[in-house]
Formats: C-alpha cells, sequence, structure tokens
C-alpha cells in the first residue's frame, strides 16, 4: 500500500502525462507542481520505480507501470468522489473543497470508498466537471471545446473548468459563470481575443471574459 506521498506522487505523474500525452514528464516539472527540490523527487522516483510502479530513466522522463496508473486513478477517484460529497451534503462551494479532498483522498478504506460513490447515486463528474474513475480504472472524458473556440453568435453550456485554483473559482462566480451555464458569444476582441458573451437567455447578463478565462472554461454545444 502506498504511502501519502506516494500516492501524490503517482496522481501528479498521471495528470501531467494526461495534461500532454506527447511531452515527456520531468523531474522539473514535477518539483515544480509538488513544491519541492528536483532532488526530493529524483529519490521518490528511484523509491517508486523499485517497487514497479514507474519507468524512470534519468533525462528520459517519467511513466506509470500499470499498477502505477492503477493507483493513481483510485485516489483521484477517491478525490473526485469527496468533493461531490463536500459539495452537494456539506455545502461547500466549488472553490472550498480541494484541499480538504486532497486530505480525505488518502483513506485506504474500498468499501468506504464504494458505499460513498453508492450514497452519492454513482456521480460521473464531480463539481468542477471533471470524470470520475470507476473502481476498475476506467475513466472516459468526451472531446470538449473551449469558450475561446466558439465563433459569434455561437452558444454553448458551461460543463468544466480547466483551472481549478480557488481564485479563479471565486473570479468565475462572481461573473455567474458556472457549470450548467448557457453562455453565447456576442463578440470577440481582436486586440487582446476577449470575448463580449451573453450569459443565459436574461437581459442584463451580458459580460466581458478575458482570453485567459475563455481559455479555461470547457463547454458543449
Amino acid at each position: 500500500m502506498p504511502s501519502q506521498t506516494e500516492e501524490n506522487y503517482l496522481k501528479t505523474i498521471f495528470k501531467l502525462a494526461e495534461a500532454a500525452p506527447e511531452a515527456e514528464v520531468s523531474t522539473n516539472r514535477i518539483a515544480e507542481l509538488l513544491q519541492t527540490k528536483p532532488s526530493s523527487v529524483t529519490d521518490m522516483l528511484r523509491r517508486l520505480g523499485d517497487k514497479g510502479l514507474l519507468n524512470y530513466q534519468r533525462y528520459k522522463g517519467v511513466s506509470l507501470t500499470p499498477e502505477g496508473a492503477r493507483l493513481a486513478l483510485l485516489t483521484i477517484r477517491k478525490h473526485r468522489l469527496w468533493e461531490v460529497f463536500l459539495v452537494q451534503k456539506l455545502g461547500f462551494s466549488w472553490d472550498e473543497v480541494h484541499d480538504v479532498a486532497e486530505e480525505m483522498e488518502h483513506i485506504q478504506s474500498p468499501l468506504l470508498v464504494r458505499r460513498l460513490d453508492a450514497f452519492l447515486g454513482f456521480p460521473r463528474l464531480d463539481p468542477h466537471g471533471d470524470p470520475i474513475p470507476a473502481e476498475d480504472g476506467g475513466m472516459s472524458r468526451p472531446h470538449l471545446q473551449l469558450l475561446s473556440e466558439l465563433g459569434t453568435g455561437e452558444t454553448a453550456s458551461i460543463v468544466a473548468v480547466k483551472n481549478t485554483a480557488p481564485v479563479f473559482l471565486q473570479h468565475l462566480s462572481k461573473l455567474g459563470l458556472e457549470l450548467g451555464i448557457q453562455v453565447t458569444v456576442l463578440d470577440c476582441n481582436a486586440y487582446d481575443q476577449s470575448l463580449h458573451i451573453r450569459v443565459g437567455n436574461a437581459p442584463g447578463t451580458e459580460r466581458m471574459v478575458s482570453a485567459e478565462v475563455s481559455r479555461n472554461l470547457c463547454v458543449s454545444q
């Protein structure tokens, strides 16, 4: 059974590989995300390699073995289920759940996770629109557009966010941009690619959103 630190490493490596499948998962990138020293990362990678959880060659990047990927997905599954629980059952907002779920994801009880899943009605998505892995590790992620990719006059619903930093989620909430909300692109500023959008269909709901915001909102038409 991996330690809490080992689970964090496996989860981080999995997410880096998922976000950029063609890119090398480097020691420096792992160190940056985990806020630790590259030398400490190298030591941990060797340990995880000795346990058969990843493949690591210095200067050639890192990849998870099937068992390493399974454990990473299990940790992600627990994290996202706990986020759903915190929002749906305890009244947390979507910008408050990450740090709490980071602690709860390391509880080692398969029975608890199964019963939590059933209690929540077997949710498919977490509060940020990310898919929740199945118990067997299966996880499907549908192809989604970014708001920045919509053309003028096009309408779509917000279904996920790429950036889950609390300050970003708080900004979205102030703009009324949450999951399930329908938005229509009214115009795109040629200078900075900011978008003039309408939120929903009610009058007086027009907003200006930056290019950074539009590149971090996933939509479905």
